[in-house]
């Protein structure tokens, strides 16, 4: 049963919270959509009454007890401390798994008052364009149109939450969770933008490549995946091309060749299971800019791990090319995050997640013990933001040694540090592919025989260990990613 109270509704349970969520987000939408068309039709500009309808539905907690501290070990949805908790909410259809996982043992656990309403946060216009076909020969600019409908405020969309620059002694009310509605928005259309496929596609397991043969491992693994296990349904390309459990291999085959996944930068390919736990994968191309824009995006999406799992410079003489790196440590060297992550805070290791990726090596080589340890070795790899680090090499030569470094890449780092810094679980796998150090470089002819060698086992053991990781949730999602001041939802 709900209650009205000042405009807004009590939720006696999770499942009315979010439906009321849905509801008040599809009215706004379709307000704003419905005056959008009609402007471009008639050019009749809403009044009043109507702006106020195009506003995103608010989610408020309300806690005023002390010392309730639940049994559970996990580390979200918690409260530490009384007060008032909101946040906007965009699309609460799509995101309904996730906010039931946060308000369902939130509520169970906590004596608090959960109220649904609208908010005075206004939805920009350019959020409720689908494909733009809409403005297309129409006359209409967008500056004109942000006259006269919300459009984007980049100072509303921010990582304030994230980078602890919220004053949470001062605040009313708190911040209930990392992003809001408009952030979550403005990360929305860039995944389209980056990737080529709806952001709706993609898996909360996410797999970051930087070097396009992983791809085309990573299809025929799918490939595999619909035709032997009933668990997965469909796989979804770049330019949301789709290839359907059920095709012939021939046909699947014939649909993958008409992918043009050049025409996007970040290209993403979804291996979509049944139970919603399947895979992502995207190549993210070369270098920590792109590291950090994409996992910017990826993680309003709030995802379970992401796994950097690409090619390396292995940087001691015991390595041979294809051994693999497993990372316990990162030298950030990249500069991309120093102002929000300084590179003296340390970036812990997550024990599930290293642990997932060792005994997915040994599983996918057969290999264990010493066997392995020749294969596999651990250690802290180094992210540099220059692919010609090795022209300085006489002045980064003491930091390396001093950081004990045993393989250095572009990416890794970055990878890490955005997992860290927005609470998403994460982990790095690499592959050597070149000893820079040791006269050992990419000639064409030694890089043909790496790549077809190297490249299959190499996706194989990311895949098996998101499969060991699916089955420890609560554990994956770290205690060691969270503040002291935190918002309750992960």
């Amino acid at each position: 049963m709900s209650l009205e109270m000042n405009d807004f509704v009590i939720a006696e349970t999770a499942e009315e919270a979010v439906d009321r969520l849905a509801e008040l987000h599809r009215q706004a939408t379709d307000a704003l959509s419905q005056a959008l068309k009609r402007y471009i039709k008639e050019r009749i500009e809403p009044d009043a009454e109507q702006r106020a309808l195009f506003r995103y539905p608010l989610l408020r907690i309300t806690y005023r007890c002390q010392g309730e501290v639940p049994s559970t070990t996990r580390a979200f949805a918690k409260i530490q401390v009384p007060g008032n908790y909101s946040v906007t909410v965009t699309h609460p259809d799509a995101f309904r798994k996730y906010l039931l996982e946060q308000l369902r043992p939130l509520m169970h656990d906590f004596t608090v008052l959960v109220e649904v309403g609208t908010s005075q946060q206004n939805i920009p216009y350019p959020y409720v364009v689908e494909q733009g076909d809409e403005l297309a020969g129409s006359g209409v600019t967008a500056a004109e149109l942000a006259r006269v409908f919300p459009s984007t405020d980049l100072s509303a969309a921010t990582d304030g939450v994230a980078d602890g620059l919220y004053d949470w002694e001062h605040t009313d009310p708190l911040p209930l969770a990392l992003f809001d509605a408009a952030r979550v928005d403005f990360s929305l259309r860039r995944l389209v933008h980056y990737t080529g496929s709806d952001w709706r596609l993609v898996q909360p397991w996410i797999l970051l490549t930087n070097y396009h043969r992983y791809v085309d491992q990573f299809i025929r693994h799918g490939i595999d995946q619909l035709r032997d296990d009933p668990r997965f349904v469909r796989m979804v390309l770049p330019g949301n091309v789709v290839v359907e459990r059920g095709m012939d291999e021939g046909e699947m085959q014939a649909i993958v060749d008409t992918v043009v996944w050049h025409r996007y930068q970040m290209p993403a390919y979804h291996l979509i299971a049944a139970d919603g736990h399947g895979v992502t994968l995207v190549n993210i191309g070369v270098g920590p800019s792109n590291a950090k824009n994409i996992t910017d995006h990826l993680a309003v999406l709030r995802p379970h791990c992401w796994l950097m799992i690409g090619h390396c410079g292995g940087l001691r003489q015991s390595q041979t090319i294809g051994d693999y790196v497993l990372a316990h440590a990162y030298m950030r060297r990249d500069g991309i995050l120093d102002r929000v992550l300084p590179p003296h805070i340390p970036l812990p290791a997550l024990a599930e997640v290293q642990q997932a990726l060792q005994e997915a090596a040994a599983q996918v080589t057969g290999e264990r013990g010493e066997d392995l340890k020749r294969r596999l070795r651990t250690g802290t790899v180094l992210t540099y933001d220059d692919r010609n680090w090795e022209l300085r090499w006489a002045q980064e030569r003491p930091l390396i040694n001093l950081s004990r470094a045993v393989a250095v890449d572009m990416e890794s780092g970055t990878v890490a540090a955005q997992g860290y810094r927005l609470r998403v679980p994460y982990g790095t796998l690499l592959c050597v592919s070149d000893k820079p150090l040791h006269s050992e470089i990419k000639l064409p002819g030694s890089a043909s025989a790496f790549y077809q060698r190297a490249v299959s086992q190499h996706l194989r053991i990311g895949i098996a260990a998101l499969d060991l990781l699916r089955n420890q949730l609560n554990a994956l999602h770290s205690r060691k990613l969270r503040s002291f001041d935190e918002p309750p939802f992960r």
